[in-house]
């Protein structure tokens, strides 16, 4: 090669060598101040954080309508069919009478949990991913695909008009349903959502009744009651379970169980068992504001007591087996028992004694209660509210204006951010994402 020729050669390859893959840029919202519950005066743990957890970006920009400036991903897009077409909004169904609560059978029990949580490995999904249409209000700025857990997200988003969307890894809705005007004034504070075995979405709206929507966005069963809060589970055999923890009463049952038709099969009272000290002069936003529910495997069900800072264990009679997390735990919300029996939950950290430590996704020994691990958030997130630990053992935790996945190794993998701010006040505490779940093989 002639001289010349090598010297051009040369300068090209060092001028190629200098380029360096796009960066995308985060913002964060307004802090979300919470009210804090009163209860026993229990110092917190201290979640296990020695470093600073590292975020894992993409070298590869994520488009999104609020990023211009970004390069197009460099592989190209499979191509796939569109995504469902969002249906005008549905008349509801007439009320379904609420029935007098009565304790009346044995409680169904769910399907057994895996033995064991697998380490995250570098795999794809075998399943190309659906494309959506961008939503400017949500912005996905951080994606290693071959650490995430694969499938698509569902969660409710309480920002302007309030909707369900399920959105692809990118953030793009590949189906949304938007809450009927009627409707709207009970999505605060926080309102559930969960995919159902017929494809269909059972969604909670607080102080108000739990509904099944179809995909074409008609209601096709609901329950009302001004008692209900977060959250709602259908169980095996048809049935519905769900929390009254809004502004409850010792009068009131915490859990009931109704069957397809409405009737009350079974329900739990927490005065049988807690209507003692320290747990009787307790109020806020209720007696024990129960916000989560969850009908385990052995039979028995596991209730989330928010002020009594625990979660308690019943049998079918509505005994209490054991009660987790006193001591560890301050403002628990949506608890899941791990397969090995540790248990994970969301922790707002709201007594005045661990007011200032961060809110966190934290996973406690079930025996000890002992904090095993866990992960911070940043402040601009509060409140935390969700957690889920993922197949390939991420966890994904949502907080009101960003929802991540993280590896055991506390690494962002995936991050969907809210692209508004959230200005403190009455109803604040209530707005952005409040629970988040991922759907495999989608």
């Amino acid at each position: 090669m002639p001289p010349r020729t090598l010297s051009l050669f040369a300068a090209l390859v060092l001028l190629t060598s200098c380029a360096g893959p796009a960066r995308v840029s985060t913002s964060t919202a307004t802090p979300v101040p919470t009210a804090p519950p009163a209860a026993v005066s229990t110092p917190v743990p201290a979640v296990p954080t020695p470093v600073q957890p590292t975020v894992v970006r993409t070298a590869t920009p994520v488009p999104n309508a609020t990023s211009p400036q970004m390069a197009p991903p460099a592989a190209p897009t499979p191509t796939v069919a569109p995504p469902p077409t969002p249906a005008a909004t549905p008349t509801a169904v007439p009320p379904t009478p609420t029935p007098v609560p009565a304790q009346t059978s044995t409680p169904t029990a769910e399907p057994a949990a895996p033995t064991a949580a697998p380490v995250p490995t570098p795999t794809r999904s075998a399943v190309a991913m659906p494309r959506g249409r961008v939503d400017p209000l949500l912005v996905v700025d951080v994606y290693e695909a071959a650490l995430v857990s694969p499938g698509t997200t569902l969660l409710p988003v309480q920002v302007d008009s309030p909707r369900i969307v399920e959105v692809n890894a990118l953030g793009e809705v590949l189906w949304e349903y938007r809450i009927p005007n009627a409707l709207r004034a009970f999505t605060n504070p926080g309102f559930d959502a969960e995919l159902l075995s017929n494809d269909h979405i059972l969604f909670v709206l607080p102080g108000n009744g739990v509904y099944e929507v179809d995909r074409s966005g008609t209601i096709v069963w609901s329950y009302r009651t001004t008692k209900i809060s977060h959250d709602a589970d259908r169980l095996p055999n048809g049935n519905t379970i769900f929390v009254f923890g809004n502004n409850d009463t010792r009068d009131d049952p915490q859990v009931v169980e109704v069957d397809p038709g409405g009737k009350v099969v079974w329900s739990w009272y927490a005065k049988d068992h807690f209507d003692r000290a320290p747990y009787r002069d307790v109020s806020s936003e209720g007696w024990t504001h129960t916000n989560s529910v969850q009908r385990l495997a052995n039979g028995n069900t596991q209730i989330c007591l928010r002020n009594f800072q625990l979660v308690a264990e019943v049998d079918p009679r509505g005994a209490v087996v054991r009660t987790m997390g006193e001591g560890s735990l301050d403002g628990p919300h949506d608890p899941v028992l791990l397969a090995g029996g540790n248990l994970l939950v969301a922790t707002q950290n709201t007594l005045a004694v661990n007011r200032g430590k961060p809110q966190a996704a934290i996973e406690i020994d079930g025996t000890t209660g002992a904090i095993v691990w866990g992960y911070p958030i940043a402040f601009a997130s509060w409140p935390v509210r969700d957690a889920n630990r993922l197949a390939n053992g991420n966890t994904l935790i949502t907080g009101s204006t960003t929802i991540v996945e993280v590896t055991p190794q506390r690494n962002v993998v995936w991050q969907l951010r809210l692209n508004r701010t959230i200005q403190p006040g009455p109803e604040s505490a209530g707005l952005g994402f409040y629970k988040a779940d991922r759907i495999a093989g989608r």
